[in-house]
């Protein structure tokens, strides 16, 4: 048996286990594990954010233990195992990869993924759209959304289309707010953002990390303020605060 195989039934063995005699895990169901293996994935996310290795260990382990959770409830309920769900991924796998377990032939990355979007709809997919989930966060959304159908030909050309695209949707933003129609300013602002996310696609940039690492850098400066301001802020006006803020950029930049 390999390390692999090992390990993962050590775990496999753990589970039965704990769903046999730990009171807590024993009431656990699927739709109460939900919220806690989103909880799981984004500390994962943030360890990978963090090019942590020792966390991102910890933090694989705990969404691999969720999986196998999943799993050993169904089984319970005689509708499938682990094995089940592994096999049927490597049939996945196999099937929508031709050029590896077949005899098509791609010249690129972009091919590869024109032809997994293809070999969706044929497995029955009633839209290039269908794998997109509904809960995902709406920046991740949008990306997806794009990224997929740009897979069939629905994409601008040249980046400076989607740039002036933007552009577009950003004086339609404002011809909003002068309107003043609180309406016409949500559906505008949420078409300028849409566009953006497809500005920073076509600019090699994922959205969602550029604007999580904003978030961070806004957090450490801001946090900068508070630790160093001779008052409270509350007392401070904008510029003295803003004077603060310069000096934690030059702190970064030492």
């Amino acid at each position: 048996m390999s390390k692999s195989s090992e390990a993962f039934d050590r775990l496999l063995g753990i589970m039965d286990d704990l769903r046999e005699k730990c009171p807590w895990d024993k009431k656990q169901t699927m739709q109460s594990l939900r919220n806690l293996t989103l909880e799981e994935v984004y500390e994962l996310a943030d360890a990978i954010l963090d090019e942590n290795l020792d966390d991102i260990k910890e933090e694989l382990g705990d969404v691999m233990l969720h999986l196998v959770f999943y799993a050993k409830i169904a089984s319970e309920q005689n509708a499938f195992d682990i094995s089940d769900a592994i096999h049927a991924v490597c049939e996945k796998l196999i099937v929508r990869h031709p050029h590896i377990y077949g005899d098509v032939m791609v010249k690129d990355e972009a091919e590869v993924k024109k032809n997994w979007e293809q070999l969706k709809l044929q497995e029955g997919k009633k839209s290039v759209l269908s794998g997109v989930p509904k809960s995902l966060p709406a920046l991740i959304k949008g990306y997806r959304m794009q990224e997929k159908t740009a897979q069939v030909g629905f994409e601008w050309d040249t980046t400076d289309q989607v740039l002036e695209k933007v552009k577009e949707e950003f004086l339609e933003l404002e011809e909003a707010r002068e309107s003043g129609d609180q309406a016409h300013m949500e559906e505008e602002y949420g078409d300028l953002l849409f566009a953006l996310i497809n500005y920073g696609r076509f600019l090699n940039v994922d959205p969602e990390t550029a604007l999580e690492k904003t978030n961070r850098k806004f957090k450490r400066r801001f946090e900068y303020i508070e630790a160093n301001a001779p008052k409270s802020l509350e007392t401070m006006t904008l510029d003295e605060m803003d004077d603060l803020w310069n000096q934690s950029k030059l702190t970064e930049k030492k």
